[in-house]
């Protein structure tokens, strides 16, 4: 692994998420569970995740929040989603070398829909801030 590809010790709390194949290969990504029943996912901003100006590419924000979404969406639901929208608003940027933090929340449910939203931010600085539908799968699957 190159210098440029290393990334450091997780911030405290924070322990390592095994996903899928696409997810794992675009990653390495990172969660805690807040005291608050809560849970935040975070990556390192590495120079693969960058375009040529060394900013967190918008491909990977997004991707990266969509995970978020679904997560807690299986976190209220205990099932398997798929994502039907997605909106994005991008705030500001992330760089290589920065932690990225996300959050999300549930907003509403009903019988086949989940709504809702979350943010991503570096520090203090909001980088992005989504909202989200997805169509529940009506089957279980362990995250």
């Amino acid at each position: 692994m190159s210098e440029n590809e290393r990334v450091p010790e997780p911030p405290a709390g924070f322990e390592s998420s095994a996903r899928g194949p696409y997810t794992t290969h675009n990653g390495p990504f990172f969660h805690r569970f807040n005291e608050d029943g809560g849970f935040e996912h975070a990556f390192f901003g590495l120079k693969r995740h960058c375009n040529g100006m060394g900013i967190v590419h918008g491909g990977m924000l997004a991707t990266f929040m969509d995970g978020l979404l679904a997560r807690a969406v299986h976190r209220a639901t205990g099932g398997a989603s798929v994502t039907i929208h997605l909106s994005l608003d991008y705030l500001s940027m992330a760089r290589a070398g920065e932690w990225v933090f996300g959050d999300a929340h549930v907003t509403r449910k009903t019988k086949d829909m989940v709504f809702v939203e979350g943010r991503i931010r570096v520090g203090e600085k909001q980088v992005m801030r989504a909202s989200g539908i997805f169509k529940t799968m009506h089957r279980k699957i362990d995250l």
